[in-house]
Order: C-alpha cells, then structure tokens, then sequence
C-alpha cells in the first residue's frame, strides 16, 4: 500500500510540476522559412531555415546533427537531409551552440525519434532540463521548448568523436552560460579545411550586467569570450545564425559547390569587433547610470 502512494504521489508532483511549452511568438519569418539544404566543405552540410542554422556532419559511423532551429523545423530538418540523400535516423550524436527556443526547439524530437546521444556544454544543461525556463534573460517567457535530459556534460576543449570526424568544444559563454562554439577538420578531394562554427556572443539584456542576478559572471564571460575568439585558427567559419555570417550575400540558392565562399576571415573578426564596441559601450553605460 505504501509503496502504491509513494508511486501515486510522484505521479502527482511530475504532473503538478509539467507545464505547457510555449514559444514566443511574432518571430522573424525567416526563422521559419525553408532554404535549399547544401554542402559548405567536406562532410559539412547546412540543413537550417533560411536563418536559424542547422548543421549535419556525415561520417563513417553515422552523423552528427548541431542545433534544430524552433519546433516547426523539424519537417524541414528531415526534408533537407533526404534531399542530400542521407537517412534522418542515421543520426547519432546532437549538439547545440546556445540553449535558447530557436535552436531547441526540435531537439527532445530528434533524439527521441533517432535515438542520438546528446551533447552539451556542462554550463547549459539546468536550461535544457527546464526547456528554457532557468535562462536569466529568455526565461521570462517560461518554457519555450522541450525540455530535454543532456547524455554527455563536456567543458571547454573536449571532445565529441563519431567515427572519422573529431569536434572540438570551445566554451564562449555570455549569450547563454554554455554557450559554445565548435571547431573540427574536414577535407574533399582537393584541400583539408579547418571549420570553426562559431556562436557570436551578441548581448540580449537591457538591465545592467551587475542586474542580472543569476548569471553573476555574465560580463567576465563576455570578456573572456572576445579575447579567446580573436584567438581561434581556422580556415572557414560560420554561425548559429545565417544572417550572421552573411550567407544569402554570399550564396544563392543552386550555386555550386565552393567552400572557399566562407573563408572570409576578416568578415568574423569584423563581426566580432563590431559585438566587442557594442560590449564596451554598455559597460560605459552601465556605469553612467547611477
């Protein structure tokens, strides 16, 4: 008898504490507007919206798949990957470069769907568990998409193997706490290229840095972050955001195969230059606002 209202009493709590994942609405069309999947370089495909960047990494032991865009994605994520004649349940590891909705959003689907291990920056995994409601700034909005348990907690430069393809972890917190970027190598028939994706660390608050209470760290992260990305060597480089990294300028829809499109380098220090000032500009802010 006990032991049947100790069940009935975690039942109880589990559906007490469950709440309605809900994300924000009135987002840019472009997050959800569909884009012709294509090779970058090597075993390196973008598989995203039209914005909101989705990457598959093919290997000899299955793929690896990093951020799925918001919830609606999913259908288009599957789409894309059958149009570059790879199998959706090939799919193996999942990773993330942020944990916010329009990267989450059809994470707990995929790997629920495939199977796949799930790879995180240890700094990000309470926002993961909650479906986003622990985040200091997004968290307002409650859940915004599913929460979903981490396999494998990682800190700056580990590493996540799938067969012949080796990723590196680089921890650049401030937009999120587990914010991360990835480097790795791929190569084609003519040249080997170092891949950095990259997570800009753009600042999403209003209030002072010394306001937000649950990240403390939040400006030494973003100090931190600049200085070790300035420091980054790579060949080729893109983003969590298309926009980012200025794809559409770059490429149309139907171009061929060039990965030499994304090596422009002083692009991502221009980028990051321009995030730096608008750091800096805020600290000075912050501090004239007694």
């Amino acid at each position: 008898m006990k032991r049947i209202i100790l069940v009935f009493l975690m039942i109880l709590s589990f559906f007490s504490n469950a709440q309605t994942v809900k994300e924000p609405e009135n987002n840019p069309e472009e997050w959800s507007k569909a884009y012709e999947p294509f090779r970058i370089a090597g075993n390196l495909y973008y598989v995203g919206t039209y914005d909101l960047a989705s990457y598959l990494i093919v290997t000899n032991k299955g793929n690896i798949l990093i951020n799925t865009g918001l919830a609606g994605s999913l259908p288009m994520i599957k789409n894309s990957i059958k149009k570059l004649g790879f199998n959706y349940k090939d799919i193996k590891i999942l990773t993330l470069t942020q944990a916010h909705f329009d990267h989450m959003g059809a994470m707990a689907e995929i790997k629920k769907e495939t199977g796949a291990k799930l790879y995180v920056d240890e700094k990000d995994a309470e926002e993961l568990k909650t479906g986003g409601k622990s985040d200091y700034e997004l968290g307002k909005y409650g859940v915004t998409f599913k929460p979903v348990i981490p396999d494998y907690l990682l800190k700056n430069n580990d590493k996540i193997k799938l067969g012949n393809t080796t990723l590196t972890l680089l921890h650049h917190p401030g937009h999120t706490k587990g914010s991360c970027s990835f480097l790795f190598e791929t190569k084609d028939n003519n040249q080997t290229y170092k891949v950095l994706i990259a997570n800009l660390p753009s600042i999403i608050i209003d209030k002072k840095f010394s306001e937000v209470k649950s990240y403390q760290n939040i400006q030494k992260d973003y100090a931190d972050t600049f200085k070790a990305m300035k420091n980054v060597n790579f060949d080729i480089w893109v983003t969590s955001h298309a926009s980012q990294f200025n794809l559409h300028k770059k490429r149309k829809e139907g171009d061929p195969y060039n990965p030499k499109l994304f090596a422009d380098k002083e692009v991502y220090f221009q980028k990051l230059e321009k995030l730096e000032t608008d750091y800096q500009e805020k600290i000075k802010q912050d501090s004239s606002e007694k």
